[in-house]
């Protein structure tokens, strides 16, 4: 018997109904030899301090080293702290009881570094030592399913993938939670949430927006200029911008005075543009935020949903090429799009053409291609999915299509001491941009139309302008530009020998930037308005505290990634990575410890029990920053959300107002204040009720 293994119940399903195994049980599919069962993501995760003995957000714990991480089923919120996910331990064991009658097992989840995790830690977690081998296909059509099950590969030729893997959770897990705990001990008001990539990108919006908020714009002027020839009217501006008004209007006299035009030169080139390489996930996301306004989230959700229908291949994917073989399959990719309406005259145009080979490069195939449609036809799609599909189907076009040709021509005038200069162009082959007929924005193909001109021609002046503009500040960062942030974080640093060896390390990976931009909205740190990423008053503090820490930086975040892909390509210890981090835990975790700042937005409180600590506030409870002290005080009071303002109360003046609102054990309401009592346990305390007049 063999046991195979999907991501998801869908593309279980989707096997199983090639292989043969069309029988349904409770958690699994079963049939003609095979049993088919499934996670559903990350069934298994990093246990939390508490499993190790270690009491959280105490000052003394810090830093949380283990020896050996464990591994637990995936957790929910519970009434107190956190729980196994129900639905995760049933399904986990179902997964033990199928692995437990094979013989073998075909790996099947995500072909991926995080696909390759989700298997081995439940593998690892349930103590399985049966054989595996690994299903390694970059679409989900009935066709690549057939050729990967007949080309399964050995399981340990993924071993690195899964050490890259495992090596990036625990590095998060290490920066993390020692990085969240030591600020949110440091601080002393609430928890404030840290992380390997989180932080940098946080830093990267704030940066951004403090840039922006406090930019001064400095004034400067420019001439503009108006002339003809041959029947065609043009304006041409000074290449010169003048930083003083008064010089600027002289120079605008001498123009006047000259009267007129003389062409110093003129310079006529054909200009080729090649067409764009493919896409891969974060380019995608970049341009559907630019063209669409979809977040990062939102475009990966739907690229995964247009691969589990099999209309495009694996989204998660950080090349933008494709390989020899793929490339051999274009013309059919192609052709079918000649049934797809809006595609359907263009790649008609491509039929017999040869196709432009710039995305084909085998040694920059990652482990999956760039995205590209696959050989089936969409059905029924949303609107969204068919926005995503369109623009994916669009681009190969493009990619394979010829040049796009210009003449370009750039004019030099002159008038009284000052150089004009004006850009015209002509279209001589649409090529690749004939696919949308999208018009070039900031390019030459907003120059201006320009009639024949010799050098030396003398031209009228038909007028002349003073224009008086003002330097601008960089733009807030949208999901967009952050993407781009991200992906090249790198490009951003000063020194030229870390900006070298840093090339090609962002920070995050394709696959996760869309998650680390939604984490940082559920942390409250930033808000949209509009388009534009935003931070908010508690994003500000957390940046303020930690811009020039370690955890912030961008450079070793970045390096992080490049050790990542190393130890992958199986040149890198993964053990010298991890001693690596735990250093680097350490000493973010004392730089954090050591601030003295606290986050409160109003008024702190001695403990009124020791003497010696503050009073901490947390989500669920407020409590002694004295570790001896056991003073706590919980938020949930029968059903009613205690606020900092009434625990600041309750602590300092022992009692607190009348509370409106509590819940009794038989539901009905009941007002009442708290008192701290002499043992500081915390008790109600009734208004007196109001005698009824005597009749």
């Amino acid at each position: 018997m063999i046991a195979l293994i999907a991501e998801k119940p869908s593309v279980a399903k989707d096997i199983a109904r090639i292989i043969g195994a069309t029988q349904r049980n409770d958690g699994y599919l079963s049939g003609n030899g095979y049993i088919v069962t499934w996670a559903f993501g990350h069934l298994i995760q990093l246990a939390m301090p508490e499993a190790y003995g270690v009491a959280n957000f105490r000052r003394e714990s810090l830093p949380i080293l283990p020896q050996e991480f464990r591994l637990i089923p995936r957790q929910v919120k519970a009434e107190k702290g956190y729980k196994a996910d129900p639905g995760v331990l049933k399904q986990l064991k179902v997964i033990k009881e199928v692995f437990d009658q094979c013989d073998r097992i075909i790996v099947a989840t995500d072909a991926g570094r995080e696909g390759e995790l989700i298997f081995r830690y439940i593998f690892h977690y349930l103590n399985c030592h049966k054989p595996f081998v690994r299903l390694w296909i970059s679409s989900l059509t009935d066709k690549a399913i057939r050729e990967g099950m007949e080309n399964l590969q050995p399981g340990g030729h993924y071993d690195n993938l899964y050490l890259s893997a495992k090596s990036r959770s625990e590095a998060d897990w290490l920066i993390g939670i020692n990085a969240t705990q030591a600020l949110s001990v440091a601080a002393g008001q609430g928890v404030f949430s840290l992380g390997r990539v989180q932080t940098p990108t946080l830093v990267m919006i704030c940066k951004r927006y403090l840039e922006n908020k406090n930019f001064v714009p400095t004034k400067f002027w420019q001439l503009k200029a108006s002339t003809a020839s041959g029947g065609i009217d043009f304006t041409a501006q000074s290449t010169t911008r003048w930083e003083q008004q008064p010089e600027a209007i002289a120079a605008l006299q001498r123009v006047k005075d000259a009267g007129q035009f003389v062409v110093k030169s003129v310079e006529r080139k054909e200009a080729a543009q090649e067409p764009p390489l493919l896409y891969d996930l974060t380019t995608l996301q970049k341009e559907a935020n630019t063209k669409l306004n979809f977040s990062a989230d939102k475009t990966l959700s739907i690229a995964q949903s247009l691969y589990e229908k099999k209309v495009m291949s694996y989204p998660r994917t950080g090349s933008r090429y494709i390989s020899e073989d793929v490339f051999e399959e274009m013309p059919e990719r192609i052709a079918l799009l000649e049934r797809y309406p809006c595609f359907a005259g263009y790649a008609a145009g491509l039929d017999g053409a040869t196709l432009n080979r710039r995305s084909v490069n085998d040694g920059k195939v990652t482990d999956h291609h760039a995205l590209i449609v696959t050989e089936n036809l969409p059905g029924e799609l949303s609107k969204d999915e068919r926005a995503i599909y369109e623009m994916v189907a669009g681009r190969m076009l493009e990619a394979f299509s010829g040049k796009c040709v210009k003449d370009v021509t750039t004019v030099l005038l002159s008038a009284g001491d000052t150089d004009f200069t004006v850009k015209g162009a002509v279209l001589k082959t649409a090529g690749w941009r004939a696919v949308f007929n999208e018009r070039e924005t900031g390019g030459d193909e907003d120059a201006t139309t320009l009639p024949p001109l010799q050098e030396g021609q003398a031209l009228p002046l038909s007028g002349v302008d003073l224009l008086e503009k003002q330097t601008k500040p960089k733009p807030l960062h949208t999901e967009s530009s952050l993407l781009a942030a991200m992906e090249n974080a790198g490009k951003e640093l000063e020194d030229a020998e870390l900006k070298a060896s840093m090339k090609d390390a962002g920070i995050g990976t394709p696959a996760t930037r869309a998650a680390i931009i939604e984490t940082l909205f559920a942390r409250q740190y930033i808000v949209r308005e509009k388009k534009n990423l935003v931070p908010t008053d508690k994003g500000l503090a957390v940046y303020r505290i930690v811009k020039d820490k370690k955890i912030a930086d961008v450079e070793m975040t970045g390096m992080w990634e490049t050790a990542l892909a190393k130890i992958e390509a199986g040149s890198m210890d993964a053990d010298t990575f991890r001693k690596g981090i735990e250093v680097y835990a350490a000493q973010i975790t004392a730089e954090l410890l050591s601030v003295q700042l606290s986050f409160a937005s109003g008024e702190t409180c001695p403990c009124p029990k020791c003497g010696s600590g503050r009073i901490l506030f947390y989500p669920k409870v407020a409590k002694c920053s004295n570790v001896d002290c056991t003073l706590t005080i919980f938020r949930n009071k029968c059903d009613k959300q205690l606020t900092d303002k009434q625990i600041i109360e309750l602590v300092t003046k022992r009692k607190t107002g009348l509370i409106k609102g509590f819940k009794g054990k038989n539901g009905k309401a009941f007002d009442a204040s708290l008192v701290l009592d002499e043992h500081f346990n915390v008790a109600f305390l009734f208004p007196e009720k109001k005698a009824k007049p005597k009749k």
